[in-house]
């Protein structure tokens, strides 16, 4: 008789189904970029950039639809006073958002680039991850289920961010029950705490950690047992767009948690994500080297709210302007290289 399906059943047949990128479509832009009229490898990290987006996108790279999606989630383990702020703050700055004043704000409006704000359920914080699971599964599938919409707008570039008071502390303990080490080695002073706050952030950690460790050989246990809505809707974000082969453009510390999980099923999750910067946020750079992640820029930036991934579209613009506009040898009648 069959065993009954479960909630994550259904994220983990979706994992199993990840589609690889065009193959034909990659090759296809590789030879462009021999064609180009530049020394070959010359723009770096460009070229790299426009191959691996020809390879998602399947046909010629390109970057009219790009969208940063920004989940905005209350914890409860803000109770054991981690954070410099309430968690009030989570509204007050989705309220932010919607009224054009925040910096993810500008920097969509500098570069053309839509965004939508995702408020899941901000006047029910999670559980308590130092007593209980911050979620069941029902409600952690339903909530990655939900990310998952951030794909209905058909963006042909994905930036994810957050918005959470609380959630350095979640995304501390997701590394820590993923990667082991101690609770030190994983929170930081996220959006300001004072050194006792960072104790109080470590402890937190440590209970967590002490309280679920029976269950943290399954990422998904991870993500629902220490996480938070917004990083479940943002692994399931992740999920979607690999589903439909859309790149995607990974934020900082709490974004690369949802992904860090996603990577822990299976070690080809993330080959659509580049990671956009490296957070000021202690961990973060060891948090990339794990996830084999090299950032696209450093500007000791650690706002969240999707800044640093909406930032990076101006690079991967660019390296698109570059491989399409650019003309060839034979179009420009300049000798290319002999051989």
């Amino acid at each position: 008789m069959n065993a009954p399906l479960r909630p994550f059943d259904d994220i983990r047949a979706l994992v199993r189904a990840m589609p690889e990128p065009d193959a034909a479509a990659f090759d296809a832009a590789c030879a462009r970029q021999v064609e180009l009229t530049k020394p070959a490898g010359s723009l770096g990290r460009l070229e790299d950039i426009a191959k691996w987006l020809a390879g998602w996108q399947g046909g010629a790279p390109h970057v009219d639809a790009p969208l940063v999606a920004v989940f905005a989630g209350n914890h409860g383990v803000v109770a054991q006073g981690v954070s410099a702020y309430p968690a009030s703050v989570t509204q007050a700055m989705v309220a932010n958002f919607a009224a054009g004043g925040a910096a993810i704000n500008q920097i969509c409006k500098t570069f053309d680039i839509s965004l939508r704000v995702f408020e899941l359920a901000l006047e029910r914080p999670t559980g308590d991850i130092t007593r209980e699971p911050a979620l069941d599964e029902k409600a952690c599938a339903a909530t990655m289920a939900f990310g998952m919409e951030a794909l209905a707008a058909q963006p042909d570039l994905l930036c994810l961010g957050e918005m959470g008071i609380g959630n350095t502390t979640a995304a501390a303990a997701i590394y820590c029950g993923l990667y082991g080490g101690a609770a030190e080695d994983w929170v930081g002073r996220g959006a300001g705490v004072d050194d006792a706050g960072l104790r109080r952030k470590a402890e937190a950690v440590r209970a967590a950690i002490a309280l679920h460790r029976e269950h943290l050989g399954d990422p998904l246990e991870v993500l629902r047992r220490l996480g938070g809505r917004e990083i479940a809707a943002i692994a399931g974000a992740i999920l979607a767009a690999r589903i439909q082969r859309v790149p995607v453009l990974l934020d900082g510390f709490v974004v690369c948690a949802a992904a860090a999980v996603l990577q822990a099923l299976d070690d080809r999750a993330l080959d659509h994500c580049l990671a956009a910067h490296v957070s000021a946020e202690g961990a973060h750079a060891e948090v990339l080297r794990r996830l084999g992640k090299r950032p696209l820029i450093d500007l000791g930036m650690r706002l969240g709210e999707g800044s640093g991934a909406a930032l990076a579209v101006a690079i991967v613009k660019a390296a698109v302007a570059c491989h399409n506009g650019m003309a060839t040898f034979a179009e420009a009648g300049v000798a290319g290289k002999e051989a």
